[in-house]
């Protein structure tokens, strides 16, 4: 195999272009989207996992400057009381720290730096169907343009249309019960620390908040509400979102209102996830990353998990000289954790925000984040 054909340049395809180039395969990345969402607030947290598996393919460096750490958690009950507190990493030694990024900052480094290595990168590229022949895939777009190689990579997130090409009967996303929304202040109300995040189990929904960049406070809200219609959604302006989360937090002790009145711009959206996918891959065709296993932001991995993904399917078709082999391999290795993580962070999600003093204030096992990806370590077929 020479050449991948990789559909769409978010996390997952940035880093399975940079894997491949890194195991001797070239690729093509076909991002559906004209030029970089903005996305202005919203934001996502990679934890040690990520950033180890970012290690693995050389690309830690680019994307750690591009963030800020975020080394540790305190939890309050709904009255402010602070009931856990502790590192993020699980030991304040552990070598990786987890950092937060501004998701289009994130993409844009991550593409820029696969660019960097060669990786050609065509923006404008909606994918509406795929075909198989004679070792080779044919990806055919919206606007009439095809796409050749040797195979092809879905990495298009939770509404992927490569799943649906691969099984016409894939799960649709279900919704998790809850709007995720997410702010940044840039005139702090109050103070918090860079590296920190203050969680809140409020009475009626959960809020969080980290120091931001400038001084400013990065912050989310998980609220359990009926599921947005299309027209529900475009006309929540920041206003809207003010209103009704100082509503909901109006009765909790914390910092919640006065940080969500303060911020300039809101964007809040439906929560969805996957809970299995049956088709992996077929023929020239697999899935990586949202498209194969969406899971609620909850337990703060889902971008963490799509790029382990990333460096395990290049491992994979690096070792594995049959293509359908190496993905079979590939889902055979991922495919028991990433279940598991969005089982977890299901689990997470239909909590009532009560307040539940803990042991361990950063959620999670040492399952999830002390995962390491040997790249040097040959990978057997499955």
């Amino acid at each position: 195999m020479t050449h991948a054909v990789i559909i769409g340049g978010g996390i997952a395809g940035a880093v399975t272009a940079v894997a491949l180039h890194k195991a001797g395969i070239g690729s093509t990345v076909c991002e559906a989207y004209p030029t970089l969402a903005d996305d202005v607030g919203a934001f996502l947290t990679l934890g040690v996992n990520g950033m180890d598996a970012l290690a693995a393919v050389g690309l830690d460096g680019a994307v750690a400057a591009a963030g800020e750490p975020a080394r540790r958690i305190e939890v309050y009950d709904a009255d402010g009381a602070k009931v856990g507190e502790g590192p993020l990493t699980g030991a304040d030694t552990h070598d990786l720290v987890p950092r937060t990024f501004l998701r289009s900052a994130l993409y844009r480094v991550l593409l820029d730096e696969a660019e960097r290595r060669g990786v050609r990168v065509e923006r404008g590229r909606r994918l509406v169907d795929a075909t198989t022949s004679d070792g080779q895939v044919r990806a055919v777009f919206a606007d009439g343009s095809h796409a050749h190689g040797d195979l092809l990579v879905g990495a298009d997130g939770v509404w992927s249309v490569t799943r649906g090409l691969l099984d016409p009967d894939a799960p649709a996303p279900r919704y998790t019960g809850q709007h995720i929304v997410y702010g940044f202040s840039t005139a702090a109300p109050v103070a918090v620390p860079a590296d920190t995040y203050r969680m809140v189990r409020g009475r009626r929904a959960f809020f969080g908040v980290i120091g931001g960049p400038r001084g400013g406070l990065w912050w989310f809200a998980r609220v359990p509400a009926p599921e947005l219609t299309k027209a529900e959604h475009a006309g929540m302006t920041t206003q809207w979102w003010q209103d009704r989360l100082v509503d909901v937090f109006g009765d909790d002790g914390g910092p919640a209102v006065e940080v969500v009145a303060a911020t300039d711009r809101i964007v809040g959206h439906n929560d969805y996830d996957i809970a299995t996918v049956p088709t992996w891959h077929r023929g020239q065709m697999t899935i990586a990353g949202d498209a194969a296993h969406a899971a609620s932001p909850s337990a703060g991995q889902g971008a963490s998990m799509a790029i382990e993904d990333s460096v395990v399917l290049a491992r994979c078709l690096r070792d594995v000289p049959d293509v359908p082999r190496a993905f079979a391999t590939y889902e055979a290795l991922r495919r028991p954790r990433v279940e598991r993580l969005v089982e977890a962070a299901a689990a997470l999600s239909s909590r009532k925000p009560q307040p539940q003093p803990t042991k361990r204030a950063q959620g999670g096992g040492d399952w999830i984040r002390d995962h390491h990806i040997d790249w040097d370590s040959p990978v057997e077929p499955d």
